[in-house]
């Protein structure tokens, strides 16, 4: 039964996997396309910016650069900036997830990607374009976000990042969009309150992700990794791993796909979500931290946090800005 749950989900993963060839953008027409995060390389201006300093500053890992004043309009951006050479490629090329639910999935009645992650990427392309659908998508794994940014072969990456100092070592952060919380996911019938309870059981996180790394502070438990959130949530829904460890808003999703399971616990980290974009690209940074403060302000946050996650509860302030990070 509750593989019959998920069907529609697991069939729209199987379409996620099949993606198309890297598709160029034609003026006035939306660009909406996929293509895997191993295609062409896509061809980003590093000289915009300049690189962040591994020494910067991990005082605060979610300080960022702040904005160089009001956002441009679309036909007024800098010369020579990350944002023109953009917006003359035709499209902002994203690296996204395309079956974390409410965050980044692929929609099976319409085949679109949608969700908070990838509302918040519209309003990127809004901003450069005057158009919301300029965007050309490459679905990554959580363990590829690095990988692409570092490469340059995305502008930026919006999949459920968490912003650490680390990561800030290769690449560098927006200011935080979204707080989120490690919490489990087990059966509706499990008498488990939290993590602490699951000694000696089989709990799933994705490769690459910081709630895999966190596992490895209760012993007790046995650690199983999959590629994707998804493939995780495939062996819970299979018995072959007891519970599923990961962001409260992941776990939201998929307990609104299967009656049978549930999210229990409180937070036992606090993961704070910002968009990736390459280290050297620090005018890009900028740009954007200045279309989050005014989603901030202008009340779009509150309107995407009710359409996309609003299953967590009432709509929470915006994560407030912090900045102070020099290149």
């Amino acid at each position: 039964m509750r593989a019959l749950v998920a069907l529609a989900f697991t069939g729209a993963l199987v379409l996620t996997g099949c993606t198309a060839p890297d598709g160029g953008s034609s003026a006035g027409a939306p660009v909406a396309s996929v293509v895997s995060a191993a295609g062409g390389s896509a061809t980003v201006n590093g000289t915009a910016g300049s690189s962040v300093s591994a020494a910067a500053a991990c005082e605060n890992p979610v300080a960022s650069y702040a904005p160089d004043g009001p956002l441009p309009a679309p036909g007024a951006l800098p010369a020579g900036s990350t944002m023109a050479a953009i917006r003359d490629r035709g499209s902002l090329i994203v690296g996204v997830s395309a079956d974390t639910l409410q965050l980044g999935a692929r929609n099976p009645l319409t085949g679109q990607i949608e969700g908070f992650d990838i509302d918040v990427l519209h309003e990127v392309s809004n901003a450069i374009f005057g158009d919301p659908d300029r965007l050309q998508f490459r679905v990554i794994t959580s363990g590829q976000r690095l990988e692409v940014l570092e490469q340059g072969t995305v502008d930026v990456v919006a999949r459920a990042f968490t912003i650490n100092c680390e990561r800030w070592e290769t690449i560098a952060f927006s200011s935080e969009y979204y707080h989120a919380g490690q919490k489990v996911l087990v059966t509706r019938d499990s008498e488990a309150a939290g993590i602490a309870d699951l000694a000696g059981q089989r709990v799933c996180a994705p490769d690459g992700t910081t709630t895999l790394e966190r596992l490895q502070e209760y012993p007790d438990i046995e650690a199983v990794p999959a590629t994707t959130h998804t493939g995780c949530l495939a062996l819970f829904q299979q018995g072959k791993v007891d519970a599923i460890t990961g962001d409260d808003t992941i776990l939201a999703g998929f307990a609104a796909q299967d009656p049978y399971a549930k999210v229990v616990g409180q937070a036992i980290s606090d993961e704070p979500y910002g968009l990736g974009v390459p280290a050297a690209n620090v005018d890009m940074v900028k740009f954007v931290n200045g279309v989050l403060e005014q989603m901030r302000t202008d009340g779009t946050w509150t309107a995407m946090y009710d359409e996309w996650l609003g299953v967590l509860g009432p709509a929470p302030a915006p994560p407030a800005a912090v900045y102070g990070r020099t290149p």
